[in-house]
């Protein structure tokens, strides 16, 4: 019976060397991440359990990421909480303010998630790490705990729900409509206890910013992980990178999936996904007039130089309207000096946006970008829960970067061709 791609990358890391859907199997993690906020909580239930030094503090990478820059003294504790623990114990690698990122964003950067990986996280969003050929795995605090003091972890292996990507995306159409429709079509709970395998023809019009949104959302399908296919693309991402890539793998032929998909991309068009959950993936034509208050443009879904170009091929010549705040956020500090670099930072500034530093901010309701009672957002993150950015009585709608942009504009939800009726969707390596 053949393998799919997680039971192989389980199977890599497994200490029996052997993974098929329904084991349990001891799994030690390539690396393990922990942020300011969940990963204090994993540094109490480390030290309760007396653990005086950790596994392997050179597989540890810790992130301020949810409160930085901090916005008070709870905050600044908390980052400084992580900041002691990693000197405590060894751990060399930490991030904050300028030389930091959105940690799911980060980690590729850094080297640290290439294929065959195997990465934990404190973090429901590890999934991202799906979209370089690697398995990414949320864990709660306290099993972060147990894996740095003993470096293994057990966890049972998930069948596999397969994802043909098949045709080519039209105009304004993104790797963000791609995973809305997938969870339109099977529900927000339609991948629990299962991963998800993306593949198909359709995957080499997708570049490795595109890849990295749609495994973002994997989560938001109920899925514990997913993977996509190894292709060039991946490949030459890595070379850059410096991730080894000798572990790439692959599906069997004869590999056995709980259920098949097909995402028809030459069918599919531009989605919004209406409060207040991400399976609410509606057409963008019915949803168009709809007013709003603020745009946010960023996330560890949607921050990448991608979406800062597309969202600058919207705004250039154009102004914010005056009814709406337009908050831009790139993913990391490197994407922040590309989009710089290339000019786009004025773009975003001459139009009228506030452009910031890389945070989670808003998007879990932490800061910056907070909506007020009856606030409507239209927003590039990954969640729209009732009260996910602020007041519950305010609404979020989930958007790709060009009609988030649009909105900023017209001051509603638009077709971006009415605001840029030239732009047409690139690839960008």
């Amino acid at each position: 019976m053949g393998l799919t791609m997680i039971e192989k990358i389980y199977a890599l890391h497994s200490k029996t060397g052997v993974a098929q859907a329904g084991d349990i199997a001891v799994l030690t993690p390539d690396v393990v991440l922990l942020n300011d906020t969940s990963g204090s909580i994993t540094v109490v239930q480390l030290e309760k359990m007396g653990v005086q030094q950790i596994f392997d503090p050179e597989i540890v990478v810790l992130v301020a990421d949810h409160f930085s820059p901090p916005k008070d003294v709870t905050s600044a504790e908390s980052i400084k909480f992580l900041k002691d623990f990693g000197s405590k114990y060894g751990i060399r690698k930490f991030y904050e303010s300028g030389r930091t990122g959105i940690e799911h964003a980060l980690l590729p950067e850094l080297g640290k998630v290439g294929p065959g990986g195997l990465i934990f996280g404190a973090d429901s969003h590890t999934c991202t790490a799906g979209a370089l050929n690697a398995a990414g795995v949320g864990f709660g605090s306290t099993d972060l705990a147990a894996v740095l003091a003993t470096g293994e972890l057990w966890a049972t292996v998930p069948p596999t729900i397969r994802i043909d990507i098949e045709g080519t995306p039209g105009e304004f159409v993104t790797g963000k409509d791609i995973i809305l429709s997938l969870i339109a079509e099977i529900g927000a709970d339609g991948a629990t206890h299962a991963a998800l395998e993306f593949g198909g023809s359709g995957l080499k019009n997708l570049n490795i910013d595109e890849r990295l949104a749609i495994a973002n959302m994997a989560v938001e399908a109920g899925a514990e992980t997913c993977v996509f296919e190894c292709d060039d693309r991946v490949l030459q991402y890595i070379s850059q990178t410096g991730w080894d890539a000798q572990r790439p793998v692959a599906p069997d032929v004869d590999a056995v999936y709980s259920a098949r998909r097909v995402v028809d991309l030459d069918r599919l068009e531009p989605l919004v996904a209406l409060p207040p959950s991400p399976a609410n993936g509606s057409p963008l034509s019915k949803v168009m007039g709809t007013p709003v208050d603020q745009v946010y443009i960023g996330n560890c879904s949607n921050g990448t130089i991608t979406d800062m170009r597309q969202a600058a091929q919207i705004l250039k010549g154009q102004t914010v309207a005056p009814n709406v705040r337009l908050i831009v956020v790139p993913a990391t500090s490197a994407i922040y000096r590309q989009a710089a670099k290339e000019g786009l930072l004025e773009i975003f500034a001459t139009a009228g946006a506030a452009v910031s530093l890389p945070t989670c901010g808003a998007c879990f309701g932490g800061h910056m970008g907070i909506l007020a009672a009856g606030e409507v957002a239209v927003s590039t993150t990954n969640r729209n829960f009732r009260g996910r950015m602020g007041h519950p009585e305010s609404r979020i709608y989930l958007a790709n970067a060009w009609v988030a942009a649009a909105a900023a504009v017209a001051g509603c939800i638009v077709d971006p061709a009415t605001i840029a009726p030239t732009v047409r969707r690139e690839i960008y390596s």
